[in-house]
């Protein structure tokens, strides 16, 4: 039988619009919930708009809606996909793989892969590229599935926030410590641990001090060869473009990317937000 096979990810994988479009990869959005109003993630508002509003309220944020991963699913067979490997943010943050299992069960005549990410932002993003990029090789969904589980122990996820609040305000802390950083002014270095949860990797005093760990940490990575980086930001991008550059000049770097946090994941960091994911490429 030939193998017609799609990828899907979610919108809180961060993908730059030009590589989703490139490699045809579908993104379906969680949801953003006001008061009075809700809207698609990444589709109907962006992160500027969030962290504009996050004075007045903070929102809460939903899996994506049953019905639109059913009509992707529906999609996919009339186009003709006869797979699909959806890989999605980690369940250990979000209920969002789990759902998308339980939908798949109702789909006939499509054989659906669920994978659970265990990450977020470009840890998620960069998986779902480079299966985009396995996939372009005529692979067999079996090899790609496999290639897939093979570098999800390699993604790696670090990032910095301005502030603990929205972390501890959703819910997300995860591992982190929370109340006392605010005090002491602490901005500790966050990882995603292998459970898929918030964890600190490093505490540190100050944003300035932050920013240079962050950069430290990359740069240990780094020292082997060799290296794929993205940099992501939530409304601090001059500090994203700055780490970027220095980043570039370290070496052992084959592709060094940038994106912009989703919306759903800034209403959890808040403004202020800088990550770096990086995984061994060798």
């Amino acid at each position: 039988m030939h193998e017609k096979i799609a990828i899907m990810t979610d919108s809180t994988s961060d993908i730059p619009k030009e590589i989703i479009e490139e490699y045809g990869i579908q993104v379906v959005p969680l949801r953003i919930l006001y008061k009075d109003i809700e809207y698609k993630d990444q589709v109907e508002i962006s992160s500027e708009e969030v962290y504009e509003r996050l004075e007045e309220e903070i929102p809460s944020t939903s899996l994506p809606s049953p019905a639109d991963v059913m009509e992707l699913f529906e999609r996919f067979k009339t186009e003709g996909f006869t797979h699909v490997l959806a890989i999605h943010l980690s369940s250990g943050l979000s209920g969002t793989a789990q759902m998308i299992e339980n939908l798949s069960h109702q789909v006939e005549d499509l054989v659906v892969k669920v994978v659970d990410s265990k990450n977020i932002s470009m840890g998620l993003g960069y998986t779902v590229i480079e299966a985009a990029r396995k996939l372009a090789q005529n692979v067999n969904f079996e090899t790609l599935v496999a290639h897939v589980e093979d570098i999800l122990s390699k993604m790696k996820v670090y990032f910095v926030l301005e502030t603990l609040e929205y972390l501890k305000k959703g819910g997300r802390i995860g591992k982190v410590a929370g109340t006392l950083g605010q005090i002491l002014n602490l901005k500790p270095i966050i990882t995603v641990n292998e459970d898929g949860i918030y964890s600190t990797h490093a505490k540190v005093r100050g944003r300035k001090q932050s920013l240079d760990r962050l950069f430290e940490t990359i740069k240990e990575h780094l020292a082997k060869p060799m290296h794929n980086v993205a940099v992501c930001h939530g409304a601090a991008k001059e500090e994203a473009m700055e780490l970027f550059e220095r980043i570039k000049n370290v070496g052992n770097v084959g592709e060094l990317l940038t994106s912009h946090v989703s919306p759903v994941i800034g209403v959890h960091t808040g403004p202020g937000t800088l990550g770096v994911v990086v995984y061994s490429t060798e």
